[in-house]
């Protein structure tokens, strides 16, 4: 992970492999992980079937929450893509239910658009 993406609290593509111990009991049968991206402590784990935000919490990081959002709960979503002075890419997606979006940051050295790519293939 970049350090200018971290000090701009931005993510950063993680190697799917090394997830598939970490992940691996939560996924169900015939579930993979296509994209994934770590923000300091913080996990979004894109699969073939839903998104998994996983939230570290406390000083030791022993404690984690996962919010699992099934692709069919999502109503829309957009991308904003960096600028010359603007350093980040933007997500926001909205969930059936939830009045406010789940937002994150992304590096300017991100893939949004093909993190687009993966979620239109999957809600659409």
């Amino acid at each position: 992970m970049g350090i200018m993406n971290t000090i701009f609290g931005n993510v950063s593509e993680m190697d799917i492999a090394s997830l598939q111990k970490e992940f691996g009991a939560l996924l169900c049968e015939g579930e993979r992980i296509e994209r994934a991206y770590k923000l300091i402590r913080d996990k979004w784990v894109f699969t073939n079937k839903r998104l998994i935000i996983q939230d570290v919490q406390g000083v030791t990081g022993k404690k984690r929450e996962y919010l699992s959002v099934p692709y069919r709960s999502i109503e829309r979503f957009s991308i904003e893509t960096a600028g010359t002075f603007d350093m980040d890419a933007e997500m926001k997606i909205w969930i059936r239910g939830c009045e406010e979006p789940l937002e994150q940051n992304f590096g300017k050295d991100s893939n949004i658009i093909e993190i687009q790519r993966v979620l239109a293939q999957y809600v659409l």
